[in-house]
């Protein structure tokens, strides 16, 4: 049996060599790494199988963001109901049922 020799390695030249990311990130987005619950990744990835292909990490990323506009919309409400509210003494009891009820969903 004939021996093969290994091939010359060639030289490399890493004078203008960068260290990072090969790719640029997109602008606006930042990688982290995060735990989340087996339950959570398990229903996007679902989600993403039935919805016929796409990526479970942009779900996950759609539902944060839509949760937060929820919210601030929600505050904002909240905030001009008051504000038109006030020039009538309307004011609220400090241990009524629907505070204790807001304050138990925060």
């Amino acid at each position: 049996m004939k021996k093969v020799a290994a091939e010359r390695k060639r030289p490399m030249d890493f004078s203008r060599a960068k260290r990072g990311a090969v790719v640029t990130p997109e602008p606006g987005k930042t990688k982290i790494s995060i735990r989340l619950d087996n339950a959570v990744l398990e229903y996007f990835r679902t989600a993403v199988d039935k919805a016929g292909g796409g990526n479970y990490q942009t779900l996950i990323n759609d539902a944060l963001l839509e949760h937060i506009h929820r919210w601030s919309t929600l505050d904002v409400v909240r905030q001009v109901v008051r504000e038109e509210l006030a020039p009538y003494g309307t004011t609220r009891q400090p241990n009524s049922p629907l505070q204790r009820l807001r304050s138990a969903r925060r």
